[in-house]
């Protein structure tokens, strides 16, 4: 799998919407939507390195599961060691138990789980929550412990099969999503099932490219900056323009997401939008965007 730079570039731009979001920074009022960009991309990554892999028969569950743990537990401890001494000082002794289970779900992949079931009336805010943005964490590692297994059922089907069942299980999300956001927005927020459907378009780009090697140099460079421009134009509008209205948060999820799919697929070192998102200062973001 070879290394895509403008991959980084679209990593900093999630990692910073998200943290101007929480900023307080009023010219990104969508700002939360990177996480909808990360977990598009997270798909992307994902599915390449698995089915290339499995293509080339060195796939191993157990290298890679270790391969993420070296990836995400590093940064994951550190982090909360470093909150530890300063919750037992600052905090209230109920604040405190809560940031404690939110240490023991975390460490078990489960904060996201955590946060659904604590969520509502009594709930306590966000700024006493010094973990809570590892509820994304959580729904990522969840997929990871899934979607290689399922990897390894459909591996042996045609491509068209395996394109067929992933498109089932993305729009089913999509539709699941739709319903449950409807009448338990906690649950569409912090749980996996409707958030597979995003996971799932990087993954569906990912198979697209591998099995159409021909598809990014069969379009002219004028279409690929046409849609590269579309996509970019779908990142940015609800990140910039968003409004809250529940009825609307879906419709603008589908937008980053799309778009997301957009760049990844036409976006490469050859279009400007590729050569923006592979800028020296972008990548060193992207690169450093988990920890």
């Amino acid at each position: 799998m070879h290394y895509r730079k403008e991959i980084d570039g679209l990593r900093a731009i999630a990692v910073l919407a998200v943290m101007f979001f929480h900023a307080g920074f009023s010219l990104v009022p969508g700002g939360f939507l990177g996480v909808d960009l990360f977990f598009v991309i997270s798909g992307y990554l994902i599915t390449s390195l698995i089915f290339l892999e499995i293509h080339q028969s060195k796939f191993s569950l157990l290298n890679f599961y270790e391969r993420r743990a070296r990836r995400l537990l590093p940064a994951l401890f550190l982090m909360m060691l470093a909150c530890i001494p300063l919750a037992v000082f600052m905090m209230q002794p109920d604040d405190l138990q809560n940031f404690g289970q939110s240490l023991i779900s975390t460490s078990l992949m489960s904060n996201n789980i955590l946060l659904y079931l604590t969520s509502g009336y009594w709930d306590i805010t966000s700024e006493f929550k010094p973990l809570l943005h590892t509820w994304s964490l959580g729904v990522e590692e969840q997929y990871y412990l899934i979607f290689p297994l399922m990897a390894l059922l459909v591996c042996k089907l045609s491509s068209r099969k395996i394109l067929s069942i992933f498109m089932i299980m993305t729009i089913g999300s999509f539709l699941f999503s739709s319903w449950i956001q409807q009448i338990d927005p906690d649950a569409d927020f912090y749980l996996l099932p409707s958030r597979i459907w995003e996971l799932g378009v990087g993954a569906l780009i990912a198979f697209f490219l591998i099995f159409d090697k021909d598809f990014q140099t069969s379009l002219t460079y004028r279409a690929k900056e046409f849609i590269a421009l579309i996509g970019m134009g779908l990142v940015m509008i609800p990140i910039i323009f968003f409004h809250s209205t529940p009825e609307l948060l879906n419709y603008f999820r589908l937008m980053v997401v799309v778009g997301t799919g957009a760049l990844i697929l036409c976006a490469d070192n050859n279009t400007f939008l590729g050569t923006f998102l592979s800028s020296k200062l972008l990548v060193y973001v992207g690169l450093m965007s988990y920890s």
